[in-house]
């Protein structure tokens, strides 16, 4: 597949026309579609250019938030693109569930094992991602996995940043279009805590309880027992007038330490 590709940073990035052109005629692909602004750009584009031969696959998991399962049902059915969900669960690898410092390496890869399966029983010719430009910038041992396994990212060889891929996503009447970046749950345990479901189910019941007092972007980061809860900054002052209410509702989950991180949340890689 040639796909259009920008060389340098200081090159304009390729129109959204262009990308469904490089994608026009090149077989049955999938689209590895998670619930974020970015896959759903891809979705939308190799739709645009495959039609009934673009299939979206969303993995479901321990790891997988319902929020984020729920983001991608309704983009692919915005879309109108086929809507594959297929189950994952990267606990049954030790190397993923001991949480190393290169634990999404492992993660990615067996799910792009998984894919891969899948795409050979269903003639799948070509495998998409979201990856896009500002996620090359940090460090990716998911990204190593993902290309390991063959998998192409058109946003990033068109020179698309997160600000472009929001932008078209926004003028394409996408759902996802303002929707936070997220990762998996597991990002949200210190590295060296063992994963196990029964603590991705706290966290994602943590701020699950959060979210629905109507923060927008919530992580409930583990350590042990202990959580640490980041907010957007300019929602930090509300929720630490909240912060009895907090405390008792996470208590009541588990955990044996809350606190409200004064900073709020900050973006970092895989978080």
């Amino acid at each position: 597949m040639a796909l259009v590709t920008v060389a340098g940073s200081d090159r304009e990035p390729v129109p959204a026309s262009a990308i469904v052109e490089s994608l026009s005629g090149i077989g049955r692909a999938l689209i590895a579609l998670s619930g974020g602004v970015d896959s759903s750009v891809v979705a939308l584009l190799a739709y645009r250019a495959l039609g009934s031969n673009a299939v979206a696959v969303t993995l479901t998991g321990p790891a997988v938030s319902a929020d984020e399962l729920e983001s991608a049902t309704r983009v692919a059915r915005a879309i109108g693109i086929e809507h594959v969900q297929l189950s994952s669960d990267p606990l049954s690898d030790p190397r993923y569930a001991g949480n190393p410092a290169n634990r999404c390496y492992f993660c990615r890869d067996h799910e792009g094992d998984l894919l891969r399966s899948w795409g050979q029983e269903h003639a799948i010719e070509v495998y998409l991602d979201g990856v896009q430009l500002d996620d090359l910038g940090d460090d990716r041992p998911g990204v190593q996995a993902m290309n390991e396994h063959g998998f192409r990212h058109p946003l990033a060889e068109a020179g698309w940043t997160k600000a472009d891929v929001r932008a078209f996503a926004r003028s394409a009447g996408l759902p996802t279009s303002d929707r936070p970046s997220n990762a998996c749950l597991a990002s949200r345990i210190a590295h060296g805590q063992w994963i196990t479901a029964p603590l991705l189910d706290q966290v994602a019941r943590a701020e699950e309880w959060v979210t629905a007092r109507g923060y927008r972007r919530v992580r409930v980061r583990v350590d042990g027992a202990r959580a640490r809860v980041e907010v957007a900054p300019e929602e930090v002052s509300h929720l630490q007038s909240e912060a009895g209410l907090l405390r008792e509702a996470l208590s009541d989950l588990g955990f044996v330490s809350v606190e409200i991180d004064p900073n709020g949340y900050r973006s970092r890689s895989n978080a």
